[in-house]
């Protein structure tokens, strides 16, 4: 380990003022950027980390929040209602592209400092599953509710039962149907579940992903997004990470977990996002899903270092701090699309 990583592990970095957040929202950028090298990146907390460029507007939201005093697991909700609300985002709630039976099932997990968690997986018929999840780790003794249980559950609490399927969505399953191929391609709005992490200004964790899943699964699917491990892991003594991409690599890999347990043993965010990126090529390099492969984590650990990597190229993420406001990162990636 080279003497400035022992520097910077050894660096106790100072709260934030609360009129720094103003910041993320002055500076909001839609610039990316693609060093050729990934030299660690620190930024002073509270920092935020979201999939995506519909991260830009979840991020804001929960930059917010946290101005606001709220809680990171109120934080996290707000900005990520954002992106489940928003119509166009087409791959996540409300709008969400269905399964081949034209129904939008939804996933969702929430992580905070303690690991507590919450999640709801084959949910229907509620916009805002990350706030189902949120009140499953807040209300009851278990992790995950599913389908119809979920449902119910969410009902009791008093969210309401609406159809997700816009008018663009059920266009788009009807044109689908005329082929019914199942063939995802991830960066083109089939499956860009949006994932966020959170370290506040006292250096505390919290998570959380939600999505709408695969576009035409088979009805009654479910990917990694929900799973504590898979699309989402925290430690608040080492690190956070999360997933997005084609699910079933990333729960045969556990994937978020291993990215946190490479950060326990002294890799940065990006060296351990990278070498599971790594892994996911090596186990599925002749594997029949290869073809069409996707997966992107993104990480942040205890320092306020941050960092991704993508199995191909096209996946960025949204970063939002005080000294540089909100803006898009393009993360380094193993290979392009035309590689095999």
């Amino acid at each position: 380990m080279s003497s400035r990583r022992k520097f910077i592990k050894k660096a106790a970095l100072g709260s934030v003022a609360l009129s720094a957040f103003s910041a993320c929202g002055v500076q909001a950028s839609n610039a990316t950027t693609a060093p050729k090298e990934a030299p660690i990146k620190t930024a002073k907390k509270p920092l935020i980390i979201s999939t995506w460029n519909h991260g830009l507007a979840a991020n804001q939201a929960t930059w917010e929040a946290l101005n606001a005093g709220k809680s990171g697991l109120t934080a996290i909700e707000k900005g990520l209602n954002i992106s489940e609300a928003d119509p166009k985002v087409r791959s996540v709630g409300y709008g969400g592209l269905p399964d081949r039976e034209g129904k939008v099932t939804l996933d969702a997990c929430i992580m905070d400092q303690n690991s507590d968690c919450g999640s709801v997986s084959f949910l229907q018929g509620i916009k805002h599953p990350i706030s189902v999840a949120k009140k499953v780790l807040e209300e009851t003794p278990h992790v995950m509710l599913s389908g119809q249980g979920a449902l119910n559950f969410a009902l009791s609490q008093g969210f309401k039962e609406e159809n997700l399927l816009t008018p663009e969505s059920e266009k788009a399953w009807k044109n689908w149907l005329e082929k019914s191929k199942y063939q995802p391609v991830i960066n083109i709005e089939n499956h860009d579940t949006i994932s966020m992490l959170v370290i506040d200004k006292d250096g505390n964790l919290t998570g959380g992903c939600t999505t709408s899943g695969a576009a035409w699964k088979m009805h009654g699917r479910v990917g990694d997004s929900p799973i504590i491990g898979s699309g989402l892991f925290l430690d608040n003594e080492v690190g956070a990470a999360a997933a997005t991409g084609l699910g079933e690599a990333v729960i045969r890999t556990a994937g978020s977990a291993m990215v946190v347990e490479l950060m326990r043993q002294g890799l940065s965010p990006n060296e351990a996002c990278k070498t599971i990126v790594e892994r996911i090529y090596n186990k599925h390099k002749n594997h029949k899903d290869m073809p069409y492969l996707q997966v992107g984590f993104i990480a942040i650990n205890k320092q306020g270092e941050y960092g991704g990597y993508s199995l191909r190229g096209g996946f960025n993420f949204a970063v939002c701090d005080a000294d540089n406001g909100n803006r898009m990162e393009k993360p380094d990636f193993k290979m392009t699309w035309k590689d095999k």
